[in-house]
């Protein structure tokens, strides 16, 4: 992981750049026409001028746009220049070298354009965006050792061309909100950004800097709200859905217990089953189930099925032909799966994405778990507080109601990606402070 060693000097700088970026903006003029000295054709002559200073990457994105600047508007450069430079001035709090940026050599590149020359103009827009490009490809990589795995290896973070980073920042209707908001990065890890300041403006200990720290690489993994997604954090049994650039929905959810932990996992939705079977762990098989059957309970009372295997030519195995003492020993496999109904662990519907560690979203009928303040109880999977809520946004109408059938399979329209991931760092009356750490993953930060 990044080791955040942030120079003491530094700390009032952080203080007034992140903790209040209402004060950020000194190096550009507002975006307001009354205040803006506008010059006949102003952005055409800036585009022209960036035709002839654009090369390289830069020169395939502005081509793509007929040249017209990204961040000016009547001819002069907008408030979110000064953003960004506040960003980059500060860019110690991302575990990354202010240097690499070069933000005061860019803070004076935005003075001079302040004349309405349009070369001058040009010049800043351009290197405005070389190194707004730079600073999201380098913020959103994360670290080799945070331990997630990606089921769907689409959804592993790549590199970021220049391009790619400026096309979705000039895709949102307010480039001004993209920016100040730092809406390329999850809401997660701009939360965690204003802890990290703080935590470094109140001289926390290096040990905690270091958890907050390790939260946030574990938080540049999530997308940014202007991508279609859903994020579980089994730290604090919640769940948030995002869409076109804003939060859409949340809701509390069940996570795996500190035996059965719920991974760090990355996935595409693309099935919500109805009425499912609840195919039950092999572990739980062994010591859970048959233990409950040596102590006189029967498969019937429990609604649940034992089969030859999980084929489509399984065969349902009598509960007489089976040694349950071998079972419980670990001796013998056996492929258990509960029936459909009220009583299933599944509920009424799941949501399926491919991965080896068959964990599912889905409803339950244990409501009670819900409303603790602590909800590690699932066997690793997600409980959803409310599940037809969520899968009406997942399909765009109701989830459908069963029709007796077991097992009925609806795709999703397009495939969501899901973030299953571990945020113990939270904010209490204004400090920093931590979750308990139950599945022990803070424990390498220092």
């Amino acid at each position: 992981m990044r080791r955040f060693r942030i120079p003491r000097p530094l700390i009032a700088a952080f203080t007034a750049l992140c903790l209040y970026p209402a004060g950020i903006g000194a190096h550009a003029a507002p975006r307001h026409p009354a205040q803006a000295a506008v010059v006949p054709d102003a952005d055409a002559a800036i585009a022209l001028a960036i035709k002839d200073e654009a090369g390289g990457a830069l020169k395939h994105f502005y081509r793509e746009r007929g040249y017209r600047p990204l961040w000016v508007e009547d001819g002069r450069i907008g408030p979110e220049a000064g953003k960004l430079i506040g960003f980059l001035s500060t860019a110690e709090l991302d575990g990354l070298k202010p240097s690499s940026y070069d933000p005061d050599e860019l803070a004076e590149a935005v003075d001079k354009a302040r004349d309405g020359d349009p070369k001058d103009v040009a010049r800043a827009e351009l290197k405005l965006s070389a190194a707004f490009a730079k600073y999201v490809r380098d913020q959103r990589k994360p670290p080799d050792d945070i331990r997630v795995t990606y089921a769907d290896r689409k959804l592993k973070p790549k590199k970021l061309k220049p391009e790619e980073v400026l096309r979705a920042a000039a895709f949102p209707k307010s480039f001004t909100q993209y920016v100040d908001d730092m809406e390329w990065m999850s809401d997660e890890y701009v939360r965690l950004r204003a802890l990290m300041a703080h935590a470094v403006a109140q001289h926390l200990p290096d040990e905690e800097i270091a958890r907050l720290a390790l939260n946030m690489d574990r938080a540049r993994v999530l997308p940014g709200p202007w991508t279609r997604h859903i994020v579980v954090d089994a730290s604090s049994g919640r769940l948030w859905y995002y869409e076109a650039g804003k939060q859409i929905g949340t809701m509390k959810v069940v996570v795996g217990a500190k035996a059965t932990q719920t991974p760090m996992l990355v996935g595409a939705i693309q099935w919500a089953i109805v009425n499912p079977y609840w195919y039950v762990p092999g572990y739980l098989a062994r010591d859970s189930i048959a233990r409950k059957v040596l102590g006189g309970r029967t498969l019937k009372m429990m609604h649940i099925q034992a089969l030859t295997g999980w084929g489509p030519d399984a065969q349902v195995i009598p509960n007489a032909e089976i040694n349950w003492n071998a079972v419980a020993d670990g001796q013998q496999t056996i492929w258990l799966r509960q029936l459909p109904g009220p009583f299933n662990s599944m509920g009424r519907v799941k949501f399926v994405f491919p991965n080896d560690d068959g964990i599912y979203l889905h409803d339950t009928p244990e409501r009670e778990l819900l409303a603790k303040d602590d909800r590690h109880f699932s066997n690793g999977c997600i409980r959803l507080e409310y599940a037809d809520k969520l899968g009406r946004w997942l399909l765009g109408k109701p989830v459908p109601k069963a029709d007796g059938k077991p097992e009925q399979a609806f795709p999703l329209p397009v495939p969501v990606p899901v973030y299953l991931t571990y945020i113990t760092a939270k904010e209490t009356k204004g400090e920093v402070a931590f979750r308990p750490d139950v599945y022990g993953r803070d424990a390498r930060a220092g």
